[in-house]
């Protein structure tokens, strides 16, 4: 996640300030995880996930809830550009992945109330198993008739609001499954999710819509999500909550992450942390131009490659693979995340464009590749940051809105190249791509420039978050 210097740095201010995670919690709370009977050193020779029940049954629910959601994206935008619509695939197929990127941003203040309020537990299930009932109704619908696309499109949107619940949910559960000495390794599981969740997603959906069109998708979609459900219910939840109304309503197991009294607006959060607010900023703008990959790889197939469902499944494993890799290798980039973040922006400009140039099917799977790992790096390099630099009673709030505040800009990328690429070439689509990260990657390197006082500072001021009383009065 960070390089050695910014985790001493991190981790100091997180033992000063205890504003992180419960590390310091009672020793049997480790045991309801399943992690305190493993506390030595052999048995931490083992994978996080394997020496923790608890926490591995809510990542493989994560992977699942995430490949299937994945799985939904490609094969359902490779059917309205393969199939369903002839004279507009590309506006069909962006405002396809704009409906599902919408819920994420459009419910973020909903999900945050609910995160802080509910049990982890309950939301993750509840999210999980409305997910499987809304794929289930339509692999129903595709056997009694005709699938009109609108069917298809309030699919993707009931599934992405199940998602916006679901995944923030889980990333402020990580200090309610996992001791504090494992949060990185923890964070590096679940950000390698998404890179699971595209490989494994983006293999099946695709060749899912060939073979057995959107009903053998749906139903493949069902089973994942339902399954998910059974397993964040199997998992226990340590008690992070102070006593108080939460542990009066019974959430003994799986306790809401802040008291209600704690909770403070986004704004306030952020105005203490200005390197996380520039942070997000950067981010926000170079999604505008990475999120179109998702967009452009069925035109880029359809169009320049003259390829079906297993190019577009070729394409996407790339990337998938790619991200998976920069999700277990980005602790090892050196440097500070934001300069780190900026090379790697710099390196993903030049893969997506490459294409645009040579547009051959290895050159772009390879690129693919490359974007993915860049991609992977930086994502793990910053959560884990912001594990250590947020307060534990705003993290409900901050996780919520940094995804809507990251996936802000997805919409309109896959809005905007979607329509373009009804009047341009994809290939021309590859070099835009490049070109408009490199803005980002620029602001990212000044930021990197006079980076170390901001991170002192916030970390000065999580100290004093945390020592304010809950009612928020110094």
């Amino acid at each position: 996640m960070t390089a050695a210097t910014e985790t001493e740095a991190v981790a100091g201010t997180t033992a000063r300030t205890g504003a992180s995670t419960a590390a310091g919690n009672d020793s049997g709370a480790a045991a309801d995880t399943g992690a305190g009977d493993h506390a030595g050193t052999g048995a931490r020779r083992l994978p996080l996930v394997l020496r923790n029940r608890a926490f591995g049954a809510v990542w493989l629910g994560q992977v699942l809830t995430q490949g299937a959601v994945r799985m939904f994206q490609v094969g359902v935008s490779w059917w309205l550009v393969a199939y369903a619509v002839q004279d507009a695939g590309g506006l069909a197929s962006g405002l396809f992945m704009a409906v599902c990127t919408l819920p994420a941003v459009a419910l973020a203040p909903v999900v945050a109330r609910a995160v802080a309020r509910f049990a982890h537990r309950s939301v993750l299930r509840t999210a999980a198993a409305a997910a499987g009932a809304a794929s289930a109704a339509l692999a129903l619908w595709t056997q009694g008739s005709g699938l009109p696309v609108a069917a298809v499109y309030a699919a993707a949107l009931a599934l992405a609001t199940c998602q916006a619940f679901f995944d923030p949910c889980l990333t402020t559960s990580v200090p309610e499954l996992v001791d504090d000495a494992d949060i990185e390794t923890a964070t590096g599981f679940e950000l390698s999710t998404q890179s699971l969740a595209g490989l494994g997603g983006a293999l099946l959906g695709a060749l899912a819509v060939d073979r057995a069109g959107v009903a053998g998708l749906a139903v493949g979609c069902a089973a994942a999500y339902l399954t998910a459900a059974l397993l964040v219910t199997a998992a226990r939840f340590r008690t992070t909550a102070a006593p108080g109304p939460a542990a009066a309503d019974g959430a003994t197991d799986d306790g809401p992450a802040a008291v209600a009294g704690q909770r403070r607006t986004l704004r306030d959060i952020l105005a203490e942390l200005p390197y996380v607010r520039n942070i997000l900023i950067c981010f926000t703008a170079a999604n505008l131009f990475t999120a179109a990959v998702f967009v452009v790889i069925p035109l880029y197939t359809r169009s320049v490659l003259q390829g079906g469902g297993g190019t577009v499944a070729l394409l996407e494993a790339s990337l998938g693979t790619g991200a998976l890799i920069g999700a277990f290798t980005g602790t090892r980039v050196p440097g500070r995340p934001a300069v780190a973040g900026a090379y790697c922006l710099g390196l993903m400009a030049v893969a997506l464009a490459l294409p645009g140039l040579a547009p051959l099917r290895p050159v772009f799977a390879g690129c693919l590749v490359v974007a993915g790992w860049c991609a992977g790096a930086v994502s793990v390099r910053f959560v884990a940051l912001f594990q250590r630099l947020v307060p534990s009673a705003d993290k409900p709030g901050f996780f919520a809105v940094m995804q809507a505040v990251l996936g802000a800009s997805l919409p309109v990328a896959s809005l905007v190249f979607g329509s373009a690429g009804d009047h341009l070439s994809p290939q021309t689509l590859c070099l835009v791509q490049g070109i408009g990260l490199l803005p980002a990657a620029c602001a990212l390197a000044l930021l990197g420039r006079r980076s170390s006082e901001p991170v002192q500072v916030e970390a000065d001021a999580v100290g004093d978050a945390a020592a304010r009383p809950a009612g928020g009065e110094r």
